[in-house]
């Protein structure tokens, strides 16, 4: 791991990180004691997942999306297949620092740690982008502007955590149109519409975007969105054109894809390759 940027604040340390996995990865993180909150800027290794093999409600693996959440004292083994280079940005929250600002404390049940494997809500992923972006360039008044986003962000992350464990533990999807709705969305080209989803699942519309929002924590909207994004970072990655990118992820025009691909991730498609390529 090489730290190519740190960022200091009294609630949170911010570091930009470089992984270099030569082999496929199966590993223990422990959060001893912070918060750890880790978005991956580059794809994430091929089907990485992750489970809590000490919570007897969570040792199954789960799939481990571009931004998840480890909370002190946990034990998160994670795994993928082959090797890949990585890029993150990794905040590390103070849990007595993050207790004293918010005026309480978070029990994490193992909904809600399997929950924070894969965590979607665009807030949250807006506010991780801003301080990588930072932490590449730091500016005027850097340490007053960490330290309103690292606090922004302990909000958001608690209101997540809260509706989690105050979600009613019914009413979400089977696990078997999880399933579906993951494959269908792995498929390349324009994405799927909520009707064609709901008839995939067998499900009216309604009933589809509510049971998801119980199962996954975000709207099926914001789910198809990121899914979207994830992609593009995939081919970005390669050697297509970003013109071809734009037309095989099915956007009507180059311009439509850079809109949303730069609203998303806060860089347009062309930086983002050139941090890619840029020497480590």
């Amino acid at each position: 791991m090489t730290v190519e940027g740190e960022l200091r604040a009294p609630i949170a340390t911010v570091q930009l990180v470089h992984f270099d996995f030569p082999e496929p990865i199966d590993n223990v993180m422990r959060s001893r004691d912070s918060y750890r909150v880790d978005l991956c800027l580059t794809p994430r290794p091929g089907n990485a997942r992750a489970r809590y093999p000490d919570r007897r409600g969570a040792r199954h693996f789960e799939r481990l999306g571009n931004l998840f959440m480890v909370p002190p004292g946990e034990a998160m083994q994670a795994v993928s297949d082959g090797c890949c280079q990585q890029a993150s940005i990794v905040c590390e929250f103070n849990p007595s620092s993050m207790s004293a600002f918010l005026d309480t404390d978070l029990e994490w049940t193992d909904r809600g740690l399997q929950a924070g494997l894969d965590i979607r809500e665009r807030n949250i992923q807006s506010l991780l982008q801003r301080l990588a972006a930072e932490a590449r360039h730091p500016g005027f008044a850097s340490a007053t502007l960490v330290e309103l986003i690292a606090a922004q962000l302990a909000i958001e992350l608690t209101r997540y955590g809260k509706a989690i464990n105050d979600r009613p533990g019914f009413g979400g999807l089977a696990a078997w149109r999880l399933r579906l709705l993951d494959e269908r969305l792995k498929e390349v080209g324009e994405p799927p519409t909520l009707t064609e989803l709901a008839d995939l699942c067998q499900l009216s519309v309604r009933q589809l975007t509510r049971g998801f929002r119980t199962s996954r924590g975000c709207s099926i909207g914001d789910y198809v969105a990121n899914n979207r994004v994830e992609q593009a970072r995939k081919f970005l990655a390669g050697e297509q054109s970003i013109k071809a990118i734009a037309y095989e992820l099915g956007f009507a025009s180059p311009s439509s894809f850079c809109f949303a691909f730069r609203r998303a991730t806060g860089e347009t498609p062309t930086q983002f390759r050139q941090g890619l390529r840029r020497p480590h």
